[in-house]
C-alpha cells in the first residue's frame, strides 16, 4: 500500500474517532444525582419551615413576661407607659392597620393604570423607559422616603391639602373631625401616602407581568367583537389574571405591613388614640419597635415590644391566609361556572 493511501487512511480513522460523541453516563449515576437533586430541594424547604417556627418560638418565649400579664387584653388596651411600667398594644395595632389600608387604597387603582397603559395603551418606544423607570422607584432606600416625606411632603401636604380642608370642612360632622389636628404634615395619612409611594413599584410590576401572560388571541378575539380597551381588561384580563393580581397586591400589603425607617420619619411616633383624624401623629408597631427597642431594660418593656412584632407576625399570617382562601374560593367559583 502506498504510503500517501496509509496517511489519508490514518486521518479518517482521526476524525472519525474525534466525531465520536462520548460515552453517556451510567444509569446508576444520573438516578443518583436526581435523588440527590430532590433531597436537597426538601432540605431547603424544610429548612424555611424550620426557620419560621424557630422565629414564632423565640417571639413567644421573648414576649411571655407580657403575654402572661396582659394576655389578650394587651392587644385591647391604649396604654403605653414605660414610666409606670404599663404597656397595651392598641394604639401601634390601629396605626399600623390605618397606614397599610391608606396605602392600598391610594397605591393599588394607581398600580393598576400604571398596569394598564404600560400593557395595552403605551408607544412601543415608551413601555421599556418607563417600566424601569418605576421599577427603579422600588431601589430607593426606604429612609430617603422617610426623610423626603418629613422635609418636602409633609409641608406641602400641610399648606395645601390639610389646611384647605379644614376650612371647608369647619363644623361639619365627623369629616370635620377627620382633618382636626395642628397642620404640621405628619401622622397617618402622611406615612399611608408614603407608602403608597413605595409599594406601587412593587404593585404595578406584578400586575405588568401578569397582564403580558394574557394569550394575545383572546384579547384580539374580544376587540374583533367590538369591545373597548376597558372592556378587554376588565371582562378577558382580569378574569385570566386575577389570581397574580391579588399575589401582587398582598405583596404591595406584606411590604406596607413590614415597613419600618419611613413610617418612622413621617408617622409622628406618638401614643395617642383621642381623635380619629387622619392628620394626627400616631404609632405603629414598627415605628415603636425602631424607636424603643435599643433603649428597653429587660423585663416587662422589652417583653412587651417583643409582643408588638408577635402580633404583627400573626397580622401578616392572617393577611395571607385569607389571600390563599380568597384564592381558592374564586378557584372553586370559576370552576363551579364551566
Amino acid at each position: 500500500m502506498p504510503v500517501s493511501s496509509s496517511n489519508s487512511s490514518l486521518k479518517d480513522v482521526e476524525r472519525v474517532t474525534k466525531n465520536t460523541p462520548p460515552p453517556r453516563s451510567a444509569p446508576m449515576a444520573g438516578a443518583f444525582v436526581d435523588r440527590l437533586f430532590g433531597w436537597c430541594a426538601r432540605g431547603a424547604a424544610l429548612l424555611t419551615l424550620l426557620l419560621l417556627v424557630g422565629i414564632l418560638i423565640s417571639l413567644v418565649i421573648g414576649a411571655w413576661p407580657s403575654i402572661s400579664k396582659y394576655g389578650i387584653g394587651f392587644l385591647t388596651s391604649s396604654v403605653w407607659d414605660p414610666v409606670q411600667n404599663e404597656y397595651g398594644g392598641l394604639v401601634m395595632i390601629y396605626g399600623t392597620l390605618a397606614t397599610s389600608a391608606i396605602a392600598l387604597i391610594i397605591a393599588v387603582p394607581v398600580s393598576f393604570g400604571i398596569a394598564l397603559f404600560l400593557t395595552e395603551l403605551s408607544p412601543a418606544w415608551l413601555k421599556r423607559p418607563l417600566g424601569t423607570a418605576i421599577e427603579l422607584l422600588a431601589a430607593v432606600p426606604s429612609i430617603v422616603y422617610g426623610m423626603w416625606g418629613l422635609m418636602v411632603f409633609g409641608p406641602i401636604l400641610a399648606t395645601y391639602v390639610q389646611q384647605p380642608l379644614q376650612k371647608l370642612l369647619n363644623g361639619v360632622p365627623f369629616l370635620g373631625a377627620l382633618v382636626s389636628g395642628p397642620p404640621v404634615g405628619i401622622g397617618i395619612l402622611s406615612a399611608g401616602i408614603i407608602l403608597a409611594i413605595m409599594i406601587i413599584p412593587f404593585i404595578a410590576s406584578v400586575m405588568r407581568d401578569v397582564f403580558e401572560v394574557t394569550p394575545a388571541l383572546l384579547k384580539e378575539s374580544a376587540y374583533g367583537l367590538g369591545s373597548t380597551t376597558w372592556e378587554v381588561v376588565w371582562k378577558v384580563v382580569l378574569p385570566y389574571t386575577k389570581a397574580g393580581v391579588l399575589g401582587g397586591v398582598m405583596l404591595g400589603l406584606g411590604r406596607a405591613l413590614g415597613e419600618t425607617m419611613a413610617v418612622t420619619f413621617v408617622i409622628g411616633n406618638m401614643n395617642q388614640l383621642n381623635s380619629l383624624s387622619v392628620f394626627e401623629a400616631a404609632n405603629s408597631i414598627t415605628s415603636a419597635l425602631a424607636n424603643e427597642f435599643a433603649e428597653a431594660g429587660e423585663g416587662l418593656h422589652q417583653a412587651s415590644l417583643i409582643y408588638l412584632g408577635l402580633v404583627l407576625f400573626f397580622i401578616t399570617f392572617v393577611v395571607l391566609s385569607l389571600s390563599k382562601l380568597l384564592l381558592n374560593r374564586l378557584k372553586k367559583a370559576e370552576g363551579a361556572r364551566s
